[in-house]
């Protein structure tokens, strides 16, 4: 963790010992993605309220312990349901086993067990409860809950030629977990991401899939899922490109493919986007990268957080993406590109001191 202290409260100690820099002007708030490389989900609040303070309107549980990696822990959920097979399957840039139904079996007799999502959250939200009411976080962030859209297991773990048989049982499956999420905190306290990578690899023609028309078809699914989170629970969508082993999937050319989709999702939704993240790579200091940005057409009151924070270049490298990002946009926040849960955890403080510095307080 940090060597920033809690004062007796269990609130964040004045940080004005710290010489801070001016912020660039329009960088406000922060937003933290998700994973965390932290013991368990009482660590990542204590220590995300530590480090960033007003700057959080949400504050994940860092998908500790099974979740740290992501959807991997799902595939014991496949390997549970009887009407399925499996054998090792690489794609180059993943490895691992995929999942068809057996000789015989129909996409009805799939009956996913509990996935995991709701249990995991209702237990880190009364950590999160607890922690408001002892004082140590403030009364006015949410509790954030992130999930992977049903397409990224689906095509993860499933063969082409079953994933449209298999995604609609595993997407019932996800829903019924976000609706006991949703039973169990209160819609005031909640906020739902959505983690939204897979897409990207399939639009990329990086993995192998079923969908004849990728991009309308998953703008559609992305819809859906936003439309069903009920407010006023907040949404919010983080679209990625991964970072398996320390990188993506596919370096993108550009932001165009990423504002296309949340475009789609901006237009398609009946109710509020109150996020939306993109990643940025260390490498794009170009204007060129963050032109199509420009394009973007989100909901007046849409928060934009760009992943352009990079603990290999620290506030300097975050300075020169924001330059090039805001000849295009005028108003955004920041963050990593994708959850810090790969990261070492020494290195954590450090990324959190890069947020504070770049950004303005949303919470006075």
């Amino acid at each position: 963790m940090g060597s920033d202290a809690l004062s007796e409260t269990g609130r964040p100690a004045d940080r004005a010992a710290v010489p801070a820099r001016e912020p660039p002007p329009g960088v406000r708030g922060a937003h933290l993605v998700g994973s965390m490389p932290l013991a368990d989900s009482a660590a990542v609040f204590k220590f995300a309220e530590q480090q960033l303070g007003s700057h959080l309107k949400r504050i994940p549980d860092g998908e500790t312990g099974a979740r740290i990696n992501w959807t991997q822990w799902q595939h014991d959920v496949f390997a549970a349901v009887p009407a399925l097979t499996s054998e090792i399957f690489d794609a180059g840039y993943l490895k691992r086993p995929k999942f068809g139904l057996k000789p015989g079996a129909q996409a009805e007799d799939v009956r996913f067990a509990p996935l995991g999502y709701a249990k995991a959250a209702k237990a880190s939200y009364q950590v999160f409860r607890s922690l408001k009411k002892a004082g140590t976080i403030r009364q006015n962030v949410r509790f954030q809950v992130c999930l992977p859209t049903p397409i990224a297991p689906t095509v993860i773990f499933v063969f082409p030629e079953d994933q449209l048989k298999l995604e609609p049982r595993y997407e019932a499956a996800m829903l019924a977990e976000l609706e006991e999420i949703v039973a169990a905190v209160p819609a005031a306290e909640l906020a739902v991401q959505w983690d939204t990578a897979i897409e990207f690899a399939i639009l990329e023609g990086v993995l192998p899939h079923a969908l004849a028309n990728p991009e309308a078809e998953i703008i559609l699914r992305l819809v859906r899922l936003g439309n069903y989170v009920p407010e006023p629970v907040e949404l919010g969508f983080h679209l990625c490109y991964g970072d398996s082993g320390g990188r993506h999937f596919k370096e993108p050319g550009d932001t165009s493919k990423l504002v296309s989709v949340a475009n789609g999702i901006s237009r398609g939704l009946t109710r509020s986007l109150d996020w939306l993240h993109l990643p940025v790579p260390k490498e794009r200091t170009d204007p060129a990268y963050y032109r199509a940005l420009g394009e973007l057409r989100l909901q007046p009151d849409t928060e934009l957080y760009l992943g352009l924070v990079h603990a290999s270049d620290g506030v300097e490298g975050a300075k020169r993406r924001i330059g090039s990002a805001a000849r295009y946009v005028s108003r955004f926040g920041v963050a990593t590109e994708c959850g810090c849960g790969r990261q070492k955890t020494e290195l954590l403080a450090g990324l959190m001191n890069i947020h504070a510095e770049i950004s303005r307080p949303v919470h006075a």
